[in-house]
């Protein structure tokens, strides 16, 4: 059980407040110092009243930097930094053209965004950190654990961008995931020599580094689901977001006889687009009878607890289970049984990463703002300011709904992401807000009523009512529904096992579940200008196909595709509306 948010301040001390005035301080001088002769700063519109006012100022103290920037440096977006970005993507790249463009020296790879809304990739310059911080949480790829992890990675990149640099030398810049980044940076593995690395086994990890090359979607998780059935020492289950585990458990299902088989004879079964990677694997997987009888008593992903019965050492499940991964919360807890600890990674993006899971509450939803990787500001999303007026940590309350702003080692400066999380205290050591994720601030479908149920409503109401009426939910996603009029919320749910025998309940009780949530929504229903949600069901592996094509298409990271609480690409829509197999 998680203690209660009674452990949190619900106001600071005035002894607290300052500590986090002079906290905030001294992070941001350490950040934006370094940045200050960068190509961005000195040539991008957006800053050229800071620039101004900086190179204005010889004898500058820090002090005097902190009044500039928090006159001079607005809030920004994804739009100034592109130009800068396009550089190092030019061919030929020259050294000249991109060295100091947002940060000293070159970048260690380029940071994907996870693209839910459908829009073109967003790509973000990830410098090699201080030597000091590279152990820091927020940096681990591979958290310390003291037995075996079960944390499937893939080394997918995106492309491998070349700079041709001044000693006559190239330098290879990897566009991958933000975690696969980190990966290789921890353990100095360039994408250059991948292949160099077949017969790698790292101690502690259930799957070689083979695996980690793997293209194919259902391949790399068979596989993994191969190495990590066969090793009973598993201690830690690591997916970042807590629904990929669910569809990891759908594959062991599939083709539990099938890897059953294979352990007890040391096979690799006939997976696609394997190539060169079967004989290292091959080489790796040895026969283990005496498992695989195990295996067969226990029994394929079903009965409650059934993960410590297959792994009796387990202690730990590491994944996000808020946000619109909330659907795997019921099947998750099913399958890990009561006595097996649950926590988010932590709270972060492509961008920076802003917070760890506070452990003094609610690990799984609360996070504890740090300033490591960057120093985040806070705008009042339901403030009339205009312009809005940026907030420090030290001014927000608690309750109160904000819009977090990065500046970052890596040079952005008061960057939006467009999230929205509460405050949810602060905590008594150190004054440090405590928050959670709310949703996306522009992430809604906007109906005629001209307003928009959140990710959050709308992720609650169905999480809700599936585990009542429907069943255990996989996945869903939401589409406008304009069969009717007026245009309504269309949920795309898919479901694992049967479905309950009074499903078309499920409409009722998310319709009640939005109206006591959604003032707006309520109104325009008693108006006339809003109607029921829909709730149509679609085929089995319906999201595993979904997130195979988005890996295909963009050459994103398996880990790293989220699936959009709301569907914007018309593509896909009318791919998920052809996978209808029922409407309640």
């Amino acid at each position: 059980m998680f203690r209660s948010d009674a452990d949190l301040l619900e106001s600071l001390t005035a002894e607290l407040s300052q500590q986090l005035k002079d906290y905030e301080d001294q992070a941001l001088v350490e950040m934006i110092r370094p940045n200050l002769a960068s190509q961005f700063v000195q040539h991008a519109p957006e800053l050229s009243k800071f620039h101004e006012a900086i190179t204005q100022n010889d004898s500058m103290d820090d002090r005097e930097l902190l009044r500039i920037f928090r006159e001079f440096v607005p809030t920004t977006n994804y739009e100034p930094y592109r130009p800068f970005i396009a550089k190092f993507f030019a061919t030929p790249c020259k050294e000249a053209d991109v060295k100091n463009m947002f940060a000293p020296g070159l970048p260690y790879f380029f940071a994907m965004s996870s693209m839910t809304s459908g829009k073109s990739v967003k790509t973000f310059p990830r410098y090699r950190p201080p030597p000091h911080l590279l152990q820091n949480p927020l940096y681990l790829a591979l958290p310390p654990s003291e037995g075996t992890t079960l944390s499937p990675a893939s080394m997918r990149y995106s492309q491998i961008l070349t700079i041709d640099c001044e000693d006559g030398q190239s330098k290879q810049v990897t566009v991958c995931s933000l975690s696969i980044g980190f990966l290789r940076m921890a353990m100095n593995w360039d994408a250059e020599h991948d292949n160099e690395r077949l017969d790698l086994w790292l101690p502690g990890q259930t799957d070689p580094y083979a695996i980690s090359l793997v293209k194919s979607y259902r391949a790399f998780f068979v596989l993994n689901a191969l190495f990590a059935l066969a090793d009973r020492r598993v201690t830690t289950i690591r997916f970042f977001f807590a629904n990929v585990f669910v569809i990891f458990l759908q594959y062991i299902e599939d083709e539990w006889s099938l890897l059953i088989d294979c352990i007890e004879k040391g096979i690799i079964p006939d997976v696609e687009n394997l190539g060169h990677l079967r004989a290292p694997l091959e080489k790796l997987f040895k026969p283990n009878p005496d498992r695989a009888a195990e295996l067969r008593e226990i029994g394929p992903p079903g009965i409650q607890g059934w993960a410590v019965r297959v792994w009796p050492h387990l202690e730990r499940f590491l994944g996000i289970t808020g946000g619109p991964a909330a659907t795997a919360v019921s099947k998750l807890a099913h399958v890990l049984g009561p006595a097996i600890r649950t926590q988010a990674t932590g709270y972060g993006s492509s961008e920076g990463s802003m917070a760890l899971p506070y452990h003094k509450t609610n690990p799984n939803t609360d996070y504890k703002v740090m300033f490591v990787d960057v120093l985040t500001e806070f705008l009042d999303v339901h403030s009339n300011e205009s312009p809005e007026r940026v907030l420090s940590i030290h001014e927000l309350v608690t309750g109160g709904h904000y819009e977090p702003i990065l500046t970052t080692r890596n040079g952005l400066w008061r960057y939006r992401i467009g999230d929205v999380v509460t405050v949810k205290g602060f905590a008594p050591d150190d004054g440090l807000p405590v928050i959670s994720y709310l949703h996306r601030r522009e992430g809604g479908i906007v109906m005629a009523f001209g307003t928009t149920c959140t990710e959050s409503q709308l992720t609650t109401a169905i999480v809700s009512a599936a585990n009542r009426w429907i069943g255990q939910i996989i996945d869903f996603t939401i589409v406008g529904d304009d069969r009717d009029t007026p245009i309504t919320y269309g949920y795309l749910v898919e479901i694992g096992g049967e479905m309950g025998k009074d499903a078309r309940m499920a409409i009722q009780q998310t319709f009640e579940d939005l109206m006591a949530a959604n003032d707006e929504f309520r109104t325009a229903f008693w108006q006339g200008r809003a109607r029921k949600p829909t709730i149509r069901l679609l085929e089995k592996g319906t999201f595993a196909e979904y997130r195979q094509q988005k890996c295909n298409k963009t050459n994103v990271s398996i880990s790293q595709v989220k699936v959009p609480v709301v569907l914007t690409d018309p593509t896909f829509r009318e791919w998920f509306l052809q996978q209808v197999v029922i409407e309640l």
